[in-house]
This record gives structure tokens, C-alpha cells and sequence, in this order.
């Protein structure tokens, strides 16, 4: 009972303070009540009261009640606080919510409150209305939200320099059409930002910016070229208003949107591209618009349709342009008009008209009606003059009548044309072209019927000499008789072309049984009869490469090369005769088609690498230079000299890249040899025909670095006896201005001769071996050589015998005064590794020291 009564008293007590602290604050401005821990209401004020919307001042409800759901959290939250931690809660913004339903915004907050007895367990709830100012928040956020998103739809990124306060804001759109991070730093300032302007326009937007700093224009809108993070250029118009100014009129904030144009822009410059050759067009083209409205009939005409009609002003009536029509086609021509327009369709007219001065033009006029955006119905169209065109017409069907009443004279001369072309003027034979087809013929028919067709590939022997001692009148003339014994030859079913020069083609597509061998040999026999020509008796031969081939595997093209090989093995056989193209002669172009492979690829494999034979002086047997012998180091076959290779390599131009590599490396020999003091003063290399003529051949000596005198080019006799052009001669000049001496090789065996000798003034001449042979036992071959080494010696020519292979040759030679020997007697062909080992050993004189006393043994034995 007790406890009872102090509870209740306990709670009179909290409601006298209640009603007492109210009673303070009943016309408080501020929403008030008082609360337990459970934060129900134990008092509250008139305004607080308002808020609930009930007037009693008896509340049967908790405050939390009276909350709006979402806010309930934050206000259990500040309640506990002030009874736990903090005698005075945070205020928190909270919604509550009156009897009739009606939320409110308010600023909340808990206050602990003491009694005297020392209760601590009341709370005092200030409320505070915010509601207004919160929609009003509320309202402004959610325009500035609509806002920023209308202007990214609009692709328009928003700027705010706010001076004053030193900030400059960017938004996401502005930054992404710049590809700038949405976090990424900038820096604003206008001097590095201005780097990103393009430097044409640069000098303008800083001149605009500074307008608006200025406070020259509150508004201001202007384009130019900024550059986007991945390097291209993009083009911005940038909007900007002055929106705040400071207390001395001066802007303080400038806000403003940019947009990308970039796209915009480059419609404007295509479509300026495609004005501009529009207009170009139609100037170059000199073609006149017009445009006529068909409700009013006034006509507008641009510059060039009022010079064609030689009209000023640029309006006109549709009376103007009848006025201006010639008067024979007027009726037709507004006809044509007339009748598009009543059709509303395009049409093309031609017209002539006559100008004010009286010149007479003709018109093509092309149009098309169509209504513009405001309803009006007009045509359209375009004029071109077409004078010259009409006239250039009118020459063309004169130049037509008058081809036509010639026509018979010119179908004669095509036949005679077509003859031409087709036939040899000289022998009245087939030429090459007439050729190519007919093969092509006889190739079909054979495929299709299965017969044979032959080739027979044939040329004249000793026609060049006739032709150059003779003149070329007694080339045509033996040209001449050679068609007429092949066309005595030639059966129905044969052709005979002259190909070229003194080449015939005698194609036989009638084969069977007859015998082709017969027939190559009776127009050699008939060849070699001689011909009678301005009292001289000519005779010539003729050289017969044959194929043939059968049925649907003739290819025509294959058979002409068969026979044109077969004819070269006739000539490399002794002319003036026949040969059938056969499997060995495919064999042996396979073979030389490999081996000209293995050659290049030797030569791109550095293979070729020269060979070294001494050279001795004929007294003293010292060492006196080395001939430079090229060799072939096959990865297959060995090492093989030039006779394996040499012919293929002259047919496949590589001679001369051969001789080339051969000496660059001699020379690198020569130079290793002479810093290790073997003891070889002298190094010769053959030189090539194909070498001579190289018009680089000096250059490439010079960049070598020759010394004088340590190296020899030893030339063929025929070289210099044949080959005497213009390239040739200073070459040799410039060899020997590069103090390279020069040498005749294999002299004896060709045709030279004392003057030419005196002409090239060698160094050296060598013997060839075959007339150094037989010298042993032949006493006239003894004095042939004699010979040649006293006409040597009486030109100040050093003598080389070559072919030495006995102590006899040796000794026979010097006693005959020649001065350097050479042959495998003394020394064999060496690489360059072994030369120093040969040098040495100095074998060769303890072998010719051996053979030559057997030898004088023998003649004294021979003595007793």
C-alpha cells in the first residue's frame, strides 16, 4: 500500500512538473512536451499541439507515433541518447504526422530533464516547424535533378566559375565529351587550359572569355576546336551568362553550358564540300537553274540562265521565256512543258532560242514540278547550251556521209592493211602474228580430231656474211629465194612464215606418212644450191630444229620453244643440218635450268671462291705471282672448275658478278699474304667479256684500293680483236690508270696479230698449253714458240708459257728466253690455305732439281 501511494505520488509529481514546465512555455514559438523514457507524452504545448492537430491537451499516444515510419529510427536514436549519453540530443530532421494524416517536416530535439527530487527519467521534446523550407529544398533539388538531366540528354555539359568563393565545377557530361575522368582532377586555370584549344582558334576564345570577365556582355555564345583526350579534335560551342556580380559590378561568378558540334560541324563542312562542287559543277559545266512558280508564273533565274539567254535581273514571266523561243519550236517546246506540269511529272526538252542580239542557240532543258514546305506549287529545272554540241553533230553526220560514200574505197584499204599487218613485206610470207593464229588453229582442229602437226624451225647458215660483204640487197635477195624453196616444199595442209630476220617457221599440220626427216633434208639440199647475185655466186645453208606432237596433248606455244631448241642443237652440231627435238634435249634444259639455280644460289651463299696456281720465274724458279682460277665449291660435287659451270653462268648474265666476287676475295688474300711476307709480289685474274662492258667496272676498281703493279688482268685475245666499242676502250683505259697491268692468255690459238698487240700494248702475253705441248718432240712447234717469244720480247712483252708438264718443257722453254712458267709440272691449283704451306716446303725445285739431272745422265749415256 505503501509503494502503491508512492508510485502514484510519484507520478503527481511528474505531471505537476509537467504541467508546470508547460505552463512556461504554452505560447512558445517552438512545438514543446514533455516525455517519458517510453517517449510518451505527458504535456505539450499549444504549438506542439497545433502540429499533432488536436486541441485537448490530453494524449493517450506515444511521440514515436506520431512519426513518420521512415524517420521513426532517427528518433529512437536522438531519445536514446539524451537518457543514455548526451543530456541534449542532436536536432534531426524528422516528418510528423497530425491526426488528420497531414505529414510535416520538423527540426527535433531531446532534452534530459532533472526533478528535484532527482528524477531523471523525463525528457523535454522541442520541436521546431522546417516544413516549408524543406518542400521548398526539396522542390529546388528535384528541378536541379530534372535539369542537369534534360541537359545531358541534351549532350550539354554544365560549367560554374564562381570566383569569389574560388570554386570551379564541372559535371559529368562536360567532362565525358572532353574524355575526362567523372573523379579526375582539373585544373581550370586559363593558361592550361588554353593549351587544349586549337592553336587557330586560340587568340578568338581568349578574346571572348575576356569579353565576359570584363563584364562586356552578360551573354555570350561562341564555337571553337578543343582537343579530346584520345588526340582527335572536337568542336564546342560554349553558351556563358555573368550570374553574379560583386559590390563593384564586376562578374563574379560566370556559368554557362558547352556542347559538342563536332557532328554539327561536320555536316556544315560536308555539306559547304558539296555546295562548292555543286557550284563548280555547274559552272565548269556552264548549266543555268531556274525555278517558276506555277500559281504566280514568275520566273527566278540564276547568273549563268540569264547570260545563256543574254537577259538581265533575275525575275522574270513565263511570257519572257516564250518570247525568248525560236519561233519554229515554241509551240513544241511549251507543249512539253505543259504537258509535265498537267501530268506532274519530270521531262527533258530541247529548244532553240533566239538572244537579244539575235544569235541563235540551242537549249536542252531538263525539269521537274514539286511542291516547297509552304504549299506552293513550283518547277524546277535546268538549262545547258548545247550549241557547239548540235553543230559538232551536224560535222560528224556530214563526216558520216562522206565515210559512207568512201566506204568501198576504205574496205579495200583495210584489206590491204589487214595484209600488212599479217605478211612479211620482203618474201610476201606470213609474218609472226598471221603465225600465232594459224598455229592456234591447227592446234584445236588436232585436238579435236586427233591428227599430228610438226614444226620445223629453220635458219639460214652464212647469211650474215653474204649480208655484209654483199649489201643487204643480197640479203633480200637470198631471203627472197630461201621463202620460194620452202613454199616448193610445202604441201596443202602447210604454212611458212618468215619470223625474223633470217628465221622461217614451216608448219605441217598434214603429217601422216609423211616423212619429216625427208623433208628437213631435201630444203637443206635445196639451200645449199648456190644463187647467182650481181655476178657473184652466193651459197648458203640452213639449220632445221623439228618437233611435232599429237591429238588433245599439242600445247602450240610448247612445240615453237621444242623446235626453236632443237634448231640450237643443229647449229651447236655443225649447221646445215637437221635435229628433232627429244627427251634428251628436255633432260639437258632441266639440268641447265638446275644448275642456273645451284649458280645464283652459290653466289647468294658466297660458294664461288677463286684457286691459286704459281707462276715461276724461267731462270731462277723463284715464285713470281699467282693466277687467280675460279672455282665452283658445290655443296654436292665438290670443288668444280669454270668449264662445269661457265657457259650456263655466261647465258644467265652472272659471269660478271662471278669475276667480281673471285677478285674481292683474291685481293683479300693477296693482302694477308704480303702482311705475312710469304713472298708473292704479284696477283693476275681472269677478266671476262661480260666484265668489260660493265660501265661500273671503274668505280667498283676504285673503291678496291689496287696497288700499282701487284695485279694482272689477263684478257682472251678475241676480247680486244672483237670487242672495241666505246665502254670497252675506257675501261682499259681506266685499268691501267688504276696501274693494273693487262695480259693476253691462250695467245696463239685465236687470231691476234702484231698490230693488235702494238693497239693494246699488254704487259704480258701467255702461250696457250696446245702449242706448248708438242714442243718436246716437234721441232716446228719448237720454232712457232720461238717466234712468239721473240716477237715479245721485240715489243718489250713479257713471255708466259703455260701447260708446263716436264723438266723438257721447263728447260726447252728457257733456253728459248721465255721469262715465266706455269703448269702443273711445277705447281697444281691451290686454295688460298694452301699456298703458304707450298711456298715453304719449296718442293718444285728439289722436283725439277731431281728430274734434271736424270736427265743430263741420260744424255751422257747417250753420249758414249
Amino acid at each position: 500500500m505503501v509503494n502503491s501511494y508512492a508510485t502514484h505520488s510519484t507520478q503527481r509529481t511528474r505531471a505537476g512538473q509537467a504541467a508546470l514546465f508547460l505552463q512556461c512555455f504554452e505560447h512558445s514559438a517552438f512545438g514543446m512536451a514533455i516525455i517519458d523514457r517510453e517517449a510518451r507524452i505527458l504535456g505539450a504545448n499549444c504549438e506542439l499541439r497545433r502540429l499533432f492537430g488536436q486541441e485537448d491537451t490530453s494524449f493517450s499516444r506515444s511521440l514515436l507515433e506520431s512519426i513518420a515510419t521512415k524517420d521513426r529510427p532517427v528518433a529512437v536514436l536522438a531519445v536514446a541518447n539524451a537518457l543514455e549519453t548526451r543530456p541534449v540530443s542532436t536536432p534531426c530532421e524528422i516528418r510528423l504526422i497530425s491526426s488528420e494524416g497531414v505529414e510535416r517536416w520538423v527540426l527535433l530535439s531531446f532534452t534530459r530533464m532533472v526533478s528535484p527530487d532527482g528524477d531523471d527519467d523525463l525528457l523535454v521534446a522541442q520541436c521546431a516547424e522546417i516544413d516549408a523550407y524543406r518542400r521548398r529544398e526539396l522542390e529546388l533539388s528535384e528541378r536541379e535533378a530534372r535539369w542537369n538531366d534534360a541537359l545531358e540528354s541534351a549532350g550539354q555539359g554544365v560549367w560554374d566559375h564562381d570566383f569569389s568563393r574560388n570554386r570551379l565545377f564541372y559535371s559529368r557530361q562536360w567532362r565525358a565529351m572532353r574524355g575526362i575522368g567523372p573523379d579526375e582532377e582539373i585544373d581550370g586555370s586559363l593558361d592550361n587550359w588554353i593549351n587544349t584549344v586549337h592553336p587557330e582558334d586560340r587568340e578568338r576564345v581568349v578574346a571572348e572569355i575576356r569579353k565576359q570577365e570584363r563584364a562586356e556582355t552578360a551573354f555570350n555564345v561562341f564555337s571553337y576546336r578543343e582537343r579530346h583526350r584520345d588526340g582527335r579534335w572536337i568542336w564546342i560551342e560554349c553558351r556563358g551568362a555573368v550570374v553574379e556580380y560583386d559590390e563593384k559590378g564586376v562578374p563574379s561568378r560566370i556559368a554557362g553550358t558547352d556542347t559538342d558540334i563536332t557532328e554539327r560541324k561536320e555536316a556544315e563542312e560536308f555539306l559547304a564540300h558539296v555546295s562548292r562542287r555543286l557550284e563548280l559543277a555547274l559552272e565548269i559545266s556552264r548549266i543555268g537553274v531556274f525555278e517558276a512558280n506555277l500559281t504566280t508564273g514568275l520566273l527566278t533565274w540564276d547568273d549563268r540562265l540569264l547570260q545563256m539567254y543574254g537577259k538581265q535581273g533575275d525575275v522574270a514571266s513565263a511570257l519572257d521565256w516564250h518570247r525568248s523561243l525560236h519561233p519554229a519550236d515554241r509551240q513544241r517546246a511549251i507543249a512539253v512543258v505543259e504537258d509535265a506540269v498537267a501530268k506532274w511529272e519530270a521531262y527533258s526538252n530541247e529548244f532553240r532560242i533566239v538572244r537579244g542580239d539575235g544569235e541563235v542557240r540551242y537549249i536542252r532543258s531538263r525539269g521537274a514540278p514539286f511542291v516547297d514546305p509552304n504549299g506552293v506549287p513550283k518547277l524546277i529545272g535546268a538549262n545547258w547550251d548545247v550549241t557547239d554540241d548540235v553543230r559538232l553533230q551536224e560535222e560528224l553526220q556530214r563526216a558520216k556521209t562522206l565515210a559512207e560514200a568512201r566506204n568501198e574505197e576504205l574496205e579495200l584499204a583495210r584489206v590491204r592493211i589487214e595484209y600488212t599487218a599479217l605478211h612479211d613485206h620482203l618474201t610476201g610470207l606470213p609474218n609472226r602474228r598471221f603465225l600465232d593464229a594459224r598455229i592456234d588453229e591447227c592446234a584445236k582442229r588436232a585436238a579435236t580430231s586427233g591428227a599430228r602437226i610438226a614444226i620445223l624451225h629453220i635458219d639460214l647458215d652464212r647469211f650474215k656474211e653474204i649480208n655484209d660483204t654483199l649489201g643487204h640487197q643480197a640479203g633480200d635477195r637470198m631471203l627472197m629465194h630461201a621463202a620460194e624453196v620452202l613454199k616448193e616444199h610445202a604441201g596443202p595442209g602447210d604454212f611458212v612464215a618468215r619470223v625474223g630476220g633470217d628465221e622461217f617457221i614451216f608448219l605441217s599440220s598434214d603429217t601422216a606418212g609423211r616423212n619429216l626427216a625427208t623433208l628437213a633434208d631435201g630444203i637443206v639440199a635445196a639451200m645449199r644450191q648456190p644463187v647467182i647475185f650481181d655476178g657473184h655466186v652466193c651459197r648458203f645453208g640452213a639449220s632445221i630444229g623439228i618437233a611435232s606432237g599429237i591429238g588433245p596433248a599439242i600445247d602450240a606455244r610448247q612445240l615453237l620453244i621444242n623446235a626453236d631448241l632443237a634448231l640450237y642443237r643443229a647449229k651447236n652440231k655443225g649447221r646445215s643440218r637437221h635435229e628433232f627435238f627429244t627427251a634428251e634435249i628436255q633432260t639437258q634444259i632441266i639440268v641447265n635450268k638446275q644448275t642456273a639455280d645451284e649458280i645464283l644460289s652459290g653466289i647468294e651463299q658466297n660458294r664461288f671462291l677463286p684457286f691459286y696456281q704459281p707462276q715461276f720465274c724461267a731462270k731462277t724458279l723463284d715464285i713470281v705471282g699467282v693466277e687467280t682460277l675460279a672455282r665452283w665449291d658445290h655443296p654436292l660435287r665438290g670443288i668444280l672448275s669454270p668449264d662445269s659451270f661457265l657457259k650456263i653462268a655466261e647465258d644467265i648474265n652472272v659471269v660478271a658478278t662471278i669475276d667480281r666476287i673471285v677478285l674481292e676475295a683474291s685481293l683479300a688474300d693477296f693482302s694477308r699474304w704480303s702482311h705475312a711476307g710469304i713472298g708473292i709480289p704479284r696477283l693476275s685474274v681472269n677478266v671476262s667479256s661480260r666484265r668489260l662492258h660493265d660501265p661500273d667496272l671503274g668505280l667498283t676498281l676504285r673503291g678496291l684500293a689496287i696497288q700499282p703493279s701487284t695485279v694482272s688482268f689477263e684478257l682472251l685475245e678475241s676480247i680486244f680483236l672483237d670487242d672495241c666499242d666505246r665502254v670497252v676502250v675506257e675501261n682499259l683505259a681506266e685499268i691501267r690508270r688504276q696501274g693494273i697491268d693487262i695480259e693476253i692468255d691462250d695467245f696463239g690459238t685465236g687470231h691476234a696479230s702484231i698490230v693488235s698487240l702494238l693497239k693494246l700494248k699488254p704487259r704480258r702475253l701467255k702461250i696457250d698449253r696446245q702449242l706448248i705441248r708438242p714442243i718436246s718432240r716437234s721441232a716446228e712447234q719448237r720454232r712457232l714458240v720461238a717466234t712468239i717469244i721473240e716477237i715479245g720480247r721485240s715489243l718489250g712483252i713479257e713471255v708466259i708459257g703455260e701447260g708446263i708438264e716436264t723438266t723438257a718443257h721447263a728447260q726447252i722453254l728457257r733456253d728459248l728466253g721465255c721469262d715465266i712458267l706455269q703448269g702443273y709440272g711445277l705447281a697444281r691449283p691451290m686454295p688460298a690455305s694452301a699456298v703458304e704451306p707450298f711456298v715453304a716446303a719449296q718442293e718444285w725445285r728439289r722436283n725439277m732439281a731431281s728430274a734434271h739431272e736424270l736427265q743430263e745422265d741420260l744424255r751422257r749415256s747417250m753420249r758414249r
